[in-house]
């Protein structure tokens, strides 16, 4: 497959699985955003593993693929998956190491199984390998070397966007049994785990909604600030800050924690990412 064909069938992808992910990349500059979109169709495929399996076991099967995948381990039908096709070349073209990707996945374990997040310091850990990975990444194919000095802005914007991205689907994850958002400030808030799984609200699980959120604003105003050190050519690895702020607006607006927000309009999120981008570009 030519990489040019399995680069597109990838951003493809992408925008089928992550509409806020495949709009953010369209911010990156044209030379790069092939190879940035393939990095994050290549997350997007592996988040929904847990949508596509009945039980672990599968999803576990499919993880380790893409372990092998990445470590060339066998597995001569890679180059016909696109996404791994595209990622493969990504990875050499840009010189990107193996290593934190296979952390990814690793991570990934969680999503296939009911355990809740027990505390803060796991979701970051989670947040960080999951998410934090993407943004640096992108910022190394656009920056180089130079990229080191984003590491503190895509940490923030990682746990940003993935506190963001589990307030909005809080509902739907407590109603198949799971539980992404640290367990630990519920409690302290006096929300039962129970409570939360039966879709039981209150006062107290909105003070705890809340907490989430603020500290959602907390990490998005620290990209602001770490950003003034990376490197400016590894800006537009950050135009997700653009909708987690808007997200965070959103919800403070929504007062039912278990009912879905309406889904945002794809235009309104585009112009908001190109105005950032010619802010901060």
């Amino acid at each position: 497959m030519e990489g040019g064909e399995s680069h597109a069938l990838a951003a493809a992808q992408l925008r089928e699985l992550d509409p806020d992910r495949y709009l953010s990349s369209l911010v990156i500059p044209a030379e790069k955003r092939a190879d940035v979109q393939a990095l994050f169709a290549f997350a997007a495929e592996v988040a929904t593993v847990r949508e596509r399996v009945s039980e672990p076991t599968p999803g576990e099967i499919r993880l380790q693929w893409w372990v092998d995948a990445l470590e060339g381990e066998g597995h001569g039908d890679v180059v016909r998956n696109p996404v791994a096709d595209a990622l493969l070349k990504t990875i050499k073209r840009c010189a990107l190491p193996v290593g934190p990707l296979v952390r990814l996945l690793a991570a990934r374990r969680f999503d296939l199984y009911n355990d809740p997040m027990p505390d803060a310091g796991q979701f970051e850990g989670y947040a960080g390998e999951t998410v934090s990975v993407l943004f640096q990444y992108a910022a190394m194919i656009l920056s180089g070397d130079e990229a080191t000095s984003a590491a503190e802005a895509a940490g923030h914007l990682g746990v940003a966007v993935a506190l963001a991205g589990h307030l909005r689907a809080f509902g739907y994850n407590a109603a198949r049994g799971q539980l992404f958002l640290p367990l630990s400030v519920f409690t302290a808030n006096g929300v039962r785990e129970a409570d939360i799984y039966a879709g039981t609200d209150s006062p107290e699980l909105r003070n705890a909604i809340t907490q989430f959120r603020e500290l959602a604003h907390h990490h998005a105003q620290k990209v602001r600030s770490a950003m003034g050190v990376a490197p400016k050519a590894s800006r537009p690895a950050f135009a997700s800050l653009a909708l987690v702020e808007d997200d965070l607006a959103r919800l403070a607006r929504h007062e039912a924690p278990f009912v879905p927000m309406a889904a945002p309009v794809p235009f309104l999120r585009l112009t908001r990412l190109m105005w950032w981008a010619l802010r901060n570009g």
